[in-house]
């Protein structure tokens, strides 16, 4: 029997484009696959904010921030959480993670010209102790041109091995089926869909018109999560974070179905660490919607008071911008699926960033001039439009105003105007001087001894009731699916492993669908701006070893 090509890769997103890339080369023949048209190459990775998790880069060591490879191993370590025999080679994938954070990944992706926003961020604060969760440092590097700045240099690799005739792109392609020649997986069956001009990010036809059947000496899985399912998300649902929500809004198109892994999975793949997921916590509808059930992340920093469903302050360290599943875990035992910010203009123009690449066009333009004038707007316009457009965002004047517009938001009456008021009179004493009992409040003058947060991110400490900081702002919040953090078992190889704990012949995966590495690399936590590079990390690994495996 011949062979259509050496590898076969499923999934055009970051990991399937550096596998691919790194196979190119190689020399190697490639056909690259995906069920989405050509205008969503780049996958989920398009959308994203484009943040990189490095380890003493130069961006940290001019914003005085002291980093190492032992601190941010031990972070990474006391995040995770690796506590099941199956998290062998996950523990392996994250040392090496760490490895490349603190090594060549910066000057790897350097030399193919991604560049980085100067200002580092610090994402998952913690707020435990020294060996729990969170980023002991700032460490979340924005690359310049977000997303698609990140995709660039790897599209181009691919699509230069188009035109040297080494790439086949396979696009309306739906795998449906894997299966094996002497053991060995080397045959990728599916359905052809019907064209499609649908923009990126928007449902296109699955209209069916053909069948194919392709062969390769090995076949690299890429093909993302389950964020856009649902259905299989609630099915996945952890026990420890109690019921699923009743509504979640998506982080990701419905088109990240997660169907790949049970495809792998017949095919005789271990699938480990299921019940590990990401969701975010600040979620909010896009008032200008892409995809069904549309979300978009806050950023926040570390001001607006968070309350629940019935206005109940947020137990400590459940901060903005400190613990993501640890506040999950708490808004699912209040009995509902919602909660508040409550803040100001003042801390709302300092502190809202917007994940995407479609919320910071100046970013994502490489625009110098563009964020030069966004740091001098009063409320930056993405901001903007979704406190004039958010179904939502509540604007008023008034305390009073305020809590009455938060309950024609869920139309239910779960807030009483006297508890608001209460908790933010209490919290607003703590502010009258540099001493305080109030955690958050600690946090935030924290947060401005770090230049990076004194200069962009996080407003001076003042009253949320101070007029002259008006008007107040409530921002309800829903669950917003993004991530699985399990996913099919590899080796440091990117081979995926079956239940005995072998190597699958023919069969690699990378990206989310490898957990991002091993079948879980972040184990029950991330640090954030570490998925992109798990998928570059990743995708890089399965596309080496299938390029030598298949010399």
């Amino acid at each position: 029997m011949t062979y259509d090509a050496d590898v076969i890769v499923i999934g055009a997103g970051l990991a399937g484009l550096v596998a691919t890339a790194e196979l190119v080369d190689a020399g190697r023949k490639v056909i690259l696959l995906d069920q989405e048209p050509e205008q969503s190459i780049g996958g989920q990775a398009h959308w994203s904010f484009g943040g990189l998790f490095f380890v003493d880069s130069p961006e940290q060591r001019r914003m005085r921030i002291k980093d190492s490879h032992a601190l941010a191993l031990q972070d990474w370590r006391g995040t995770a959480g690796f506590d099941r025999e199956e998290d062998a080679w996950p523990r392996r994938w994250a040392e090496a993670y760490v490895d490349f954070a603190a090594g060549e990944k910066r000057s790897w992706l350097h030399a193919q010209g991604v560049r980085f926003f100067p200002v580092v961020g610090w994402a998952e604060r913690g707020g435990y102790d020294a060996n729990g969760h969170g980023n002991s440092v700032p460490r979340f590097h924005i690359t310049w041109g977000t997303g698609p700045g990140l995709v660039a240099p790897f599209e181009r690799r691919v699509r230069a091995g188009v035109a040297r005739g080494l790439v086949r792109l396979g696009f309306r392609h739906r795998v449906t089926g894997l299966s094996a020649t002497a053991g060995a997986v080397d045959t990728v069956t599916g359905e052809i869909l019907a064209p499609s001009g649908a923009e990126r990010g928007t449902a296109s036809s699955r209209e069916v018109t053909g069948t194919f059947s392709l062969r390769a000496q090995a076949v690299i899985v890429t093909s993302g999560g389950i964020g856009g399912n649902h259905d299989l998300v609630r099915a996945q649902w952890p026990a420890r974070l109690g019921t699923p929500p009743q509504r979640m809004l998506s982080g990701v198109p419905a088109h990240v179905d997660g169907l790949m892994l049970g495809i792998a999975e017949a095919a005789g793949a271990s699938h480990i660490n299921k019940d590990r997921m990401w969701h975010y916590t600040e979620g909010i509808e896009n008032w200008n919607p892409i995809w069904a059930r549309h979300g978009i992340r806050i950023l926040p920093g570390p001001s607006p008071l968070w309350l629940d469903a019935t206005g109940k302050r947020l137990p400590v360290p459940l901060f903005p911008g400190f613990d993501t599943l640890g506040t999950l875990d708490h808004i699912m035992k209040t009995g509902h699926d919602h909660t508040w910010f409550v803040l100001n203009q003042r801390i709302i123009g300092k502190e809202f960033a917007l994940s995407g690449s479609e919320q910071n066009p100046d970013l994502t333009g490489k625009s110098i001039r563009d964020v030069i004038t966004r740091a001098r707007q009063a409320v930056p316009g993405p901001v903007k439009a979704f406190m004039d457009n958010g179904a939502d965002f509540v604007v008023e004047r008034d305390l009073s105003a305020l809590v009455r517009g938060m309950n024609a938001v869920t139309k239910e009456d779960l807030l009483d105007e006297a508890a608001v008021r209460g908790e933010i009179v209490a919290r607003d004493r703590e502010i009258a001087n540099p001493f305080t009992k109030d955690l958050q409040v600690t946090a935030i003058h924290g947060a401005r001894r770090y230049l990076g947060d004194k200069l962009i991110r996080t407003a001076a400490p003042h009253r949320i009731l101070d007029p002259a900081a008006g008007p107040l702002i409530a921002v309800r919040l829903s669950i917003l699916t993004r991530k699985s953090l399990g996913g099919l078992e590899t080796d440091l190889s990117s081979r995926v492993l079956t239940g005995a704990g072998e190597p699958l012949p023919g069969l690699y995966a990378a990206g989310e669908a490898a957990g991002f590495g091993g079948g879980g690399v972040h184990g029950y936590r991330a640090l954030e701006g570490t998925f992109l590079g798990g998928c570059i990390f990743s995708g890089r690994a399965a596309g080496r070893a299938a390029a030598l495996a298949t010399a």
